[in-house]
């Protein structure tokens, strides 16, 4: 599943269920602070699933929070958005009538997929008409919820609702459209090869988002950004379709945003903010002041 935890539209799909009870966790995320010619904005960057027990709102994000007048997200996680999700998935994400997912992998494959579907406790007879991307978002879902991550408690859904609680409005730099295409776009030979892989690693012991938790917890963003060419190394094409061409995107639509008189929350997906190719690096690099790591 890879690099699918890092799309922010799975909000709006994910059930986890709740997590147990543990002892409360605190953790102190990296926030940046750009200063444009008219307005300045404030950069968090977000872990879509977290466990329940962790607290990120450190002194500097709840004033930040408080400061500012406009929230900004990757995308509409709403009632309406997640109703066009669904038939966003209707249309994209089914096999024509009449063609079966199984019988489309190879037969070492076929065996992994058997096991995980099993394991995930999904039935076979709905999946099976399913396009590979889709069925790894389900397993994902599985994956997550045995490891007890929620989306509710992920950061952007957490400032959305603190932004709807002020009655302070939202934009958004994305439709759903444009997210789930980024996973639905590959060619049918390409989703194979990815969710054969995906099928090979499906909850194994070691977690994957974990050392990621982790480094945003601590604040690093420097390990966060080596975690993040380390998991897309191999997929140089989705590493520029996933982060590069939309960080570029998002940091051009910032300097628009700071020649307005406002004070800007911005809540992305924490791997967009991290490295040489992040938003922060490329606003430092377009003659902006960020303060920040």
């Amino acid at each position: 599943m890879r690099f699918r935890h890092l799309i922010a539209f799975l909000l709006a799909l994910l059930a986890f269920a709740p997590a147990a009870a543990e002892p409360l966790v605190k953790a102190h995320p990296a926030l940046w602070h750009v200063k444009g010619p008219m307005g300045e904005a404030y950069l968090l960057g977000s872990i879509h699933l977290l466990p329940k027990n962790i607290d990120w709102h450190t002194p500097a994000i709840k004033t930040a929070m408080t400061r500012a007048n406009v929230f900004v997200f990757e995308v509409s996680t709403d009632e309406k958005a997640q109703g066009r999700i669904r038939e966003l998935v209707a249309e994209m994400g089914m096999l024509p009538p009449g063609q079966s997912l199984r019988q489309m992998l190879p037969p070492p494959v076929r065996e992994d997929f058997d096991a995980a579907i099993k394991s995930a406790g999904l039935p076979l007879e709905a999946v099976d008409h399913e396009k590979p991307w889709l069925v790894s978002l389900q397993l994902l879902v599985a994956e997550g919820t045995a490891r007890h991550y929620s989306a509710d408690a992920g950061v952007d859904h957490a400032v959305m609702l603190a932004a709807a609680k002020a009655h302070k409005p939202s934009r958004f730099f994305e439709t759903i459209e444009q997210q789930l295409r980024l996973l639905a776009g590959s060619d049918d030979k390409l989703q194979i090869e990815e969710f054969a892989a995906d099928l090979k690693n499906y909850r194994k012991d070691e977690d994957d988002l974990a050392p990621m938790i982790a480094a945003w917890s601590e604040g690093k963003a420097d390990k966060l950004a080596a975690l993040m060419n380390s998991e897309l190394a191999d997929q140089p094409d989705v590493k520029k379709a996933l982060l590069t061409d939309r960080n570029q995107r998002w940091a051009l639509q910032i300097q628009t945003m700071l020649r307005e008189k406002r004070v800007f929350f911005i809540t992305v997906g924490a791997g967009h903010l991290a490295g040489q190719d992040g938003v922060p690096a490329l606003l430092r690099a377009a003659g902006y002041m960020v303060e920040g790591p």
